[in-house]
């Protein structure tokens, strides 16, 4: 996901993912590409960078147990708490509980939907920018018992 244009030229980078697909860590750089006339970084670069790793983690970490999914952000809010003037930094990481839930879900209903937090840090440790990322998940082999 280094090269993938839509986060390169953002200037995000992800750091690496946690074993199992269960978290991941990404740094934003504060560029002359991603900066606005307040020189901060564009809010949109910071929704871009927030927005797929909830849906890649858990579709990751489902495809790995065997399921075939549809895994998208259906949602998001955003609050721009800061101006972002430094590099920025976010860790997200899913409890064996969350997964758990998510699995049952799964197998229940077919579907999984779910709000999940992002705080996005500067180098002072200061949020800049918290965000809430709508997960849903579409077990495609689930077949409802009271059909």
């Amino acid at each position: 996901m280094r090269i993938y244009p839509p986060l390169l030229f953002q200037r995000i980078w992800v750091v690496g993912f946690d074993k199992g697909y269960k978290g991941v860590e990404v740094r934003i750089k504060n560029s002359f590409l991603n900066r606005n006339y307040n020189k901060s970084i564009f809010g949109g670069t910071l929704f871009a960078a927030a927005d797929p790793f909830y849906p890649l983690l858990f579709h990751q970490l489902f495809i790995k147990k065997g399921y075939r999914l549809k895994v998208w952000s259906k949602s998001a809010t955003i609050k721009y708490l800061k101006p972002s003037l430094t590099d920025l930094s976010f860790r997200i990481k899913l409890s064996e509980e969350e997964i758990l839930i998510a699995e049952n879900i799964l197998n229940t209903t077919g579907k999984y939907t779910a709000h999940h937090p992002i705080d996005i840090y500067d180098k002072n440790g200061d949020i800049c920018v918290s965000l809430m990322n709508e997960v849903y998940v579409r077990n495609l082999d689930f077949i409802d018992p009271n059909l």
